[in-house]
């Protein structure tokens, strides 16, 4: 490696990255054989797959998979068992050793060598050579080293720029939703054509042949035998055809089969039944069906969900990353958000948007607190409101879960950064019980609210189209809203996954303030054990505030470009409290190479919250009317990194603390019984427990 590689720091995969259980056995252990059963097929059907989200990211991150599954496993004959590491450690030092390994779980965390909270490359902290020598000490050597030389200019490269980053192909990104000679021209030609035909590009992928031709691919376990063509914006071919990850979709649709016999309810049958339709044939409309089931199974003791579902990857923020998850649900925590949904009709009408650009009708969702046993994903969220389709949560509903052994996945020791002493104690002490507040009003209420005004096909509107409502920004009728066939996705594209993560973060914000939903979670003023109600409202907020200085990880100054949805929705709201003025935030130089984040929480109430209001009001008010032009500029703008704050950032990465390795346990068949294992908390038992999956 050369010395220049050597200066770029921000690329090493993290030295020393905690290891955090997904505690999860006695959660499984209170499951009946029939509801392990249950979830033991779905979460096999998770893992199968994991290997589609490694094909999205990049077009080397399956090789790449299959390159440390050779390394660490025993023998061909046992692919699954660990090797004997002690066999490695004549070919290099421990340090070497560990930065192998170190590199690989990170790897097989993010399923790529790109961060899925960042979107950002990452390389081992060791010469190539040194890797080499790791892998021609393997047992499986006479395989890994012609994959590993076949690899190697891709692990190692940090050239050209661009190419460290996930995103357009025609900026010079990475990504493998689209070849690199597909155009954002291209992207929006494609996405017109399905927009006329109503078809939703979820589960798709683009690819131009080199005749010129557009292959629009669906995943489905079916292959199209004779695909058919259509001509699209500028008289160019577009062929469109079934069977991409036929594999895996096969393999899905197979394990989710074996589940059905096992479903608790007629809700759960009917469910598994058109995922398995869906997965075979392509079908979001059976897709969409699976979900309204999902929505109807009222809190199931075994909850999961399953397909392509968050469009945060897709540079056009159309398509969506395969996604799967298999968790027990925790009855006690769980009342806690019952009480918070049962609650959510008192809080709505105080949101500052009016209730022209609110919902009907709020439509009472199941929310749960679940504990995981399997998510197949880059990474794992702490909470999660599903499903995504516009017109199922405008007129069906929908669902909230919070992950509560995420949440509890703390890393020991871990340094507070820029806080002073007495905020940093408070924050430690204080920001699980803040930041569940947080998640728990962002899911429900933040994601859960706001209405989208929308023009169907018979020419019906769910709003007064002779009358329109009155916009609050102009004080004069609305002029924008939905056409037939636009969705929320189609018309914000790029921008609608963060502007959506940034607007329910500022509902959860603007409530936290709020005494009656403080006490809905346990927090008043009486309270002592975890701090009083002003405690919690104030470490949630400064809470934010530091994540807004954090964020600036996450942004690219070279390519002015954002490289995780709810950072960058993060750090605008920063930029919105500290444009408040007032005193109320300072972010400033302390000392030597440090920062420090101050917030006033006497001036939480009445600078804050309005602020907050307004910003709200300005997000809801483009959203529902589909404003392109007006919530893109408010969007940039807030988003906007001054260059002053370029220094900032060099601080931030300076003092960057390792990303959690969160670690999952396994289930396996042994007869008609389902096992669980877990594993230790180290490099060896993480990579062990990817070594067993089923990818």
């Amino acid at each position: 490696m050369t010395t220049d590689l050597k200066s770029q720091e921000r690329y090493y995969a993290d030295r020393k990255a905690p290891i955090c259980p997904l505690v999860i056995l006695e959660h499984f252990n209170s499951l009946t054989d029939a509801e392990k059963r249950y979830a033991h097929h779905i979460s096999v059907a998770s893992w199968v797959g994991a290997r589609v989200i490694l094909e999205q990211t990049t077009p080397t991150a399956s090789d790449l998979f299959d390159l440390i599954r050779v390394i660490f496993s025993a023998s061909k004959e046992k692919p699954t068992e660990l090797a004997n590491l002690d066999s490695l450690k004549a070919a290099a030092t421990d340090d070497d050793l560990t930065a192998v390994m170190e590199y690989c779980a990170q790897t097989l965390s993010n399923l790529a060598n790109y961060k899925s909270f960042g979107d950002i490359k990452f390389i081992p902290r060791i010469p190539k050579g040194a890797f080499r020598a790791v892998v021609a000490a393997t047992p499986r050597h006479a395989e890994a080293l012609p994959l590993f030389d076949k690899l190697a200019e891709e692990i190692y490269s940090l050239t050209p720029s661009q190419r460290t980053l996930l995103g357009y192909p025609d900026d010079g990104h990475v990504t493998n939703y689209y070849t690199a000679d597909v155009t954002k021209d291209d992207i929006k030609a494609s996405q017109t054509w399905c927009e006329s035909r109503g078809m939703d590009p979820l589960n798709t992928r683009l690819f131009k042949r080199t005749d010129g031709v557009f292959e629009l691919k669906v995943a489905s376990a079916n292959i199209t035998a004779a695909p058919e063509q259509f001509k699209i914006d500028g008289g160019r071919t577009l062929e469109l055809t079934y069977g991409d990850f036929a594999p895996e979709m096969k393999g899905i649709a197979d394990e989710l089969e074996r589940a059905i016999p096992y479903a608790a309810n007629e809700h759960q049958r009917k469910m598994l039944e058109h995922y398995v339709v869906h997965f075979r044939g392509g079908s979001i409309d059976e897709h969409k069906d699976s979900q309204r089931e999902w929505i109807r199974d009222v809190g199931p003791t075994v909850e999961s969900n399953i397909g392509f579902v968050e469009t945060y990857r897709d540079p056009a923020g159309t398509r969506a990353e395969f996604e799967g998850f298999v968790a027990v649900v925790n009855k006690e925590m769980t009342k806690k958000f019952e009480r918070l949904v049962q609650n959510a009709p008192e809080f709505i009408p105080k949101l500052p948007w009016g209730k022209d650009f609110e919902k009907d009708t709020f439509l009472k969702p199941d929310f749960t607190s679940l504990e995981v046993l399997s998510f197949s994903t880059g990474g794992v969220p702490a909470g999660i409101n599903i499903p995504n389709y516009d017109d199922i949560r405008q007129s069906f509903g929908f669902k909230n879960v919070s992950l509560g052994n995420v949440l509890n996945a703390k890393a020991p020791d871990e340094k507070i950064t820029f806080l002073s002493e007495e905020d940093a104690a408070l924050f430690k002490r204080l920001r699980g019980p803040a930041f569940e507040v947080q998640v728990g009003i962002h899911e429900l209420l933040g994601h859960g609210t706001g209405k989208l005004l929308v023009e169907e096909r018979d020419g019906s509107t769910n709003f007064d189209k002779e009358h329109p409502p009155t916009n609050p920004l102009t004080g004069k009728p609305v002029e924008h809203w939905y056409g037939p066939g636009e969705t929320w996705g189609s018309r914000f594209k790029s921008i609608s996954s963060s502007y959506e993560e940034c607007r329910a973060e500022a509902v959860a914000m603007f409530l936290s303030t709020d005494k009656d939903m403080l006490k809905i979670f346990g927090h008043t003023d009486n309270s002592d054990e975890e701090g009083t109600a002003d405690d919690i409202l104030y470490t949630g907020w400064l809470q934010m505030c530091r994540a807004g200085l954090l964020a600036l990880e996450f942004y690219d100054p070279a390519a002015k470009k954002w490289g995780q949805a709810h950072m960058q929705a993060r750090y605008a709201i920063t930029r919105v409290l500290l444009e408040a003025g007032k005193g109320l935030v300072t972010i400033a130089p302390h000392g030597d190479g440090d920062l420090l984040v101050t917030l006033d929480r006497s001036k939480i109430l009445d600078v804050g919250v309005p602020a907050m209001g307004q910003f709200l009001t300005e997000l809801q008010v483009f959203k529902a009317t589909g404003d392109v032009d007006g919530g893109s500029a408010l969007y940039s703008r807030v988003t906007a990194v001054p260059d002053d704050w370029l220094a900032y950032r060099d601080i931030v990465l300076n003092n960057r603390q390792p990303r959690k390795l969160l670690l999952q346990a396994n289930t396996f068949l042994e007869g008609d019984k389902v096992v669980i294992k877990e594993y230790t908390p180290d490099l060896p038992g993480f990579i062990q427990s990817y070594l067993e999956r089923a990818i």
